[in-house]
C-alpha cells in the first residue's frame, strides 16, 4: 500500500530581473517614474515620523552627483528626514517584494490595523523601491530610525538580479534620523539621471508636495525649491488678485489663460483644486487629460474620468486624497467613488454657468461664443439650465444665426431638419416662402428645438417634410403648366426612375432653377430598391413589397427661371431627356451630398448630351448654318 507523503511548504521563486522588466514594459509608462517612486517613499517616511513625533523635521533633499569627484556619474542621492529603518525592518521590507514599510502613528510598522491611517501616505504598493531597477543596476539604502534610536544605521545595497547585502554601521556615522537612497544609473539609464532631467521629473511629480523638496547639484552646489503652496491654498489681498493669480498658474501649467477659473472643493474625499475655462473651442470627441495630484504628489496630468464627458472645455489641476490610483499610479482607479466625485464636480461646473447667467452677462456672452455646443450637451440634461441660457444659445435657422428664442419669436411654427444636407437644399426657398427652419443637423439642435415647448409653451416644433416645403410654393400659371406638359411627361419618365416625382412651381429666389426634395425617408427607399434589384427570390419580394407608399423625393422645377422657362419649350426627344438629366443633376450638386455612382454618371451623360446637341446645331448642312431649335429672326438665342 502506498503512503502518502504531507504537502511540504515552499517559497515562490522570484526573478528580480524578470520582474523589473515586467515593470517597465507592462506597469509603468516610462523609465522617469523611477524618481516619483523615491520621492512618494521619502514622503511617506516623513509623514510616518511626524505622527510619531510632531515638530520633527520635514525636509527631502534630491542630489545629483557625487561631491568631489571629477567626472559625472549620473548618480542621484535621495535623503529624507523621515522615520527610518532599522536592521529588522531592513530584512522584512527591502528584501520582501510587495510589502509595504508604511508605520503607524506610534511608528510601529504597519500591521492590520492601519486601514485608516494608510490615507496619510502616498504609496499603496510596496513596490515603488523596484522602480529603480529600471534604470540601475545597484541600489543602495542608508537609514537610521528614529523610532528605536539605539538601534544602529544600517546599510542595505540591492541589486538588479536579486543579491543583497546588509551591514550596520558605527554609532554617529549617520548624524540624525532618516533614510538615503542612492542609485548609480547603468549606461541606458543616464539621460533620465542628468541634472537638467532630475529637477525637470521633480517639478513635474513634486509641485504640491506639502514638505520642503529641494534639488541640488553636488558639482556646482546650487540648489533649487521645485515645490510651492498651490494658488487654492494661498491667501490673497482681494478676489481679483486671487483670480489673477489662478489665471497666471493656469498659464504657467498649461499655457493658455482662461476665460474664468471654478474653484473646486470637496472636503469628502479631501479634494481641492481649479477647474480652468478654455478661451477657444475644442472638438468634444477629444478628451483632454486633467492634472490629479494624490497628496501632493502627480499621478497623472491625462485623468479622462474626473469630469462628465460634457465639461469638456474646462482643464482642471486637483489634489485629493480620497480618490483610488491604479497599480501604475498613473490614473484614478474607477469605482463608485470616483463616479460620485465627477458628478459633484459637474454640478459645481453648472452652477458656476447658471451663476454667470444671472451675476456677469458679457462673461457668459463670450463663453457661449466660444463653447456653445457645450451648454448644448448639458441643457439636455437640465431643464434649469437650459431655461436659463436659452436665450444666449445660437442656432443656424432660414433667419441667420440666431437665439432659439428670438426665432421662435417670429415663426409661430418651428420646422427642423435633420441633417445638414436638408437644411441646405431647402434654407434659401424656405426663407423666401416665409417658412422658419431651423438646421438640426448638428449635434444637440434638433434634440433642443423639439423641447422648446416645454419652456415656451404655445410654440409648435415639427421635423420638416418635403411636403411641407412645395405647400408653401406658389402653383405655376394654368397656361404655363399646359404649356410645358410635353416636357414634363418626359421629365417624369427619365427622373421617375430615379425614384423622384417632378412638379412645376413659382417660387424666389429667381436665380434657383430647381430644387430636390429629398429627405431620409426617400433615400433609405432608393437603398431598399437597390438592395431589391440585386437580390434573388424572397429577399427581393420582402424589399419590394416595403416599396408600396413609400415616400419619394421630388425635384421642383422653378418657371419663374428663365433656363426651366426656356426648357419647358423644348420637343425634340433627346434633347428634353438630357434637359431633363442636367436640370436633375444640378438640383443634386446644390444638395451637397455624395453623389451615388449612378447620379455621377447622369451627370456626365447630361452634360455630354447637352454639348453633342450643341455641337450639331452649329453644324453647317450643304454649306449652310443650320439654326438651334427655336432660334430665329427675333427670337432669344
Amino acid at each position: 500500500m502506498t503512503k502518502h507523503r504531507p504537502p511540504t511548504a515552499h517559497t515562490f521563486q522570484v526573478d528580480l530581473r524578470g520582474l523589473v522588466d515586467l515593470l517597465s514594459h507592462h506597469l509603468y509608462s516610462s523609465p522617469r517614474v523611477y524618481l516619483r517612486e523615491l520621492l512618494q517613499n521619502a514622503v511617506d517616511a516623513v509623514t510616518a515620523r511626524q505622527r510619531a513625533q510632531p515638530g520633527a523635521p520635514a525636509r527631502i533633499t534630491v542630489r545629483t552627483g557625487d561631491p568631489g569627484s571629477a567626472r559625472d556619474t549620473g548618480t542621484v542621492t535621495v535623503t529624507d528626514t523621515g522615520t527610518g529603518l532599522t536592521e529588522t525592518d531592513v530584512h522584512s521590507f527591502l528584501a520582501t517584494i510587495g510589502r509595504s514599510s508604511k508605520r503607524t502613528a506610534d511608528g510601529a510598522l504597519d500591521g492590520a490595523g492601519l486601514a485608516a491611517a494608510r490615507a496619510d501616505f502616498i504609496g499603496q504598493f510596496g513596490i515603488g523601491l523596484l522602480a529603480c531597477f529600471v534604470v540601475a543596476d545597484e541600489i543602495t539604502v542608508t537609514s537610521r530610525s528614529a523610532a528605536h534610536p539605539e538601534a544602529p544605521p544600517v546599510e542595505w545595497r540591492g541589486h538588479a538580479d536579486g543579491r543583497y547585502t546588509l551591514r550596520t554601521l558605527p554609532p554617529g556615522s549617520v548624524p540624525e534620523p532618516g533614510t538615503t537612497v542612492r542609485l548609480t544609473p547603468r549606461a541606458d539609464g543616464t539621460e533620465w539621471t542628468a541634472p537638467e532631467q532630475v529637477i525637470a521629473l521633480a517639478k513635474h511629480y513634486g509641485s504640491l508636495l506639502r514638505h520642503e523638496v529641494t534639488v541640488s547639484d553636488a558639482r556646482t552646489g546650487g540648489s533649487v525649491r521645485i515645490n510651492e503652496t498651490p494658488p487654492w491654498e494661498r491667501r490673497h489681498a482681494s478676489p481679483p488678485a486671487r483670480r489673477e493669480a489662478l489665471a497666471e498658474h493656469c498659464r504657467a501649467l498649461f499655457g493658455f489663460r482662461p476665460l474664468d477659473s471654478i474653484e473646486l472643493e470637496l472636503p469628502a474625499v479631501g479634494l481641492r483644486g481649479v477647474a480652468h475655462v478654455l478661451p477657444t473651442p475644442v472638438n468634444p470627441a477629444q478628451r483632454a487629460g486633467h492634472r490629479v495630484h494624490l497628496k501632493g504628489m502627480l499621478l497623472t496630468d491625462q485623468a479622462t474620468g474626473l469630469l462628465p464627458d460634457w465639461a469638456f472645455f474646462v482643464r482642471c489641476v486637483v489634489d485629493t486624497s480620497g480618490l483610488r490610483p491604479t497599480a501604475s499610479r498613473e490614473a484614478l482607479y474607477e469605482d463608485e467613488t470616483l463616479a460620485a466625485v465627477r458628478d459633484a464636480l459637474g454640478a459645481r461646473i453648472r452652477d458656476w454657468l447658471t451663476g454667470l447667467a444671472a451675476g456677469d452677462p458679457a462673461l457668459l456672452h463670450r463663453f457661449v461664443d466660444a463653447h456653445h455646443l457645450a451648454v448644448k450637451a448639458l441643457a439636455r440634461y437640465d431643464d434649469e439650465l437650459l431655461r436659463m441660457l436659452l436665450p444666449w444659445l445660437p442656432f443656424e435657422t432660414t433667419d441667420g444665426t440666431v437665439t432659439l428664442e428670438e426665432f421662435a419669436r417670429t415663426h409661430a411654427t418651428v420646422l427642423v431638419t435633420r441633417s445638414v444636407e436638408e437644411f441646405r437644399q431647402v434654407a434659401p426657398i424656405a426663407g423666401a416662402a416665409g417658412l422658419g427652419v431651423v438646421n438640426g443637423g448638428y449635434t444637440y439642435d434638433r434634440e433642443l428645438v423639439h423641447r422648446l415647448p416645454e419652456i415656451r409653451p404655445g410654440t409648435a416644433v415639427a421635423d420638416l417634410d418635403p411636403a411641407t416645403v412645395t405647400a408653401h410654393l406658389d402653383a405655376a400659371d394654368p397656361d404655363a403648366e399646359l404649356s410645358a406638359a410635353g416636357f414634363l411627361a418626359i421629365a417624369r419618365e427619365v427622373i421617375g426612375e430615379h425614384d423622384c416625382d417632378v412638379v412645376l412651381r413659382s417660387f424666389q429666389p429667381v436665380t434657383a432653377p430647381a430644387l430636390l426634395l429629398d429627405n431620409r425617408e426617400a433615400r433609405h427607399e432608393r437603398t431598399r430598391a437597390g438592395l431589391a434589384d440585386r437580390s434573388d427570390g424572397l429577399w427581393a419580394d420582402i424589399l419590394g413589397s416595403l416599396r408600396a407608399g413609400a415616400p419619394r423625393a421630388q425635384l421642383v422645377l422653378n418657371h419663374l427661371n428663365p433656363l426651366v422657362r426656356r426648357a419647358a419649350t423644348v420637343r425634340e426627344r433627346g434633347l428634353a431627356v438630357t434637359t431633363a438629366e442636367a436640370l436633375y443633376g444640378q438640383a443634386l450638386l446644390l444638395t451637397r451630398r455624395p453623389l451615388r455612382a449612378a447620379e455621377s454618371a447622369l451627370l456626365n451623360r447630361a452634360f455630354l448630351g447637352l454639348l453633342d446637341h450643341a455641337v450639331h446645331a452649329t453644324e453647317r448642312p450643304e454649306g449652310g448654318h443650320r439654326e438651334a431649335p427655336g432660334a430665329g429672326p427675333g427670337k432669344e438665342r
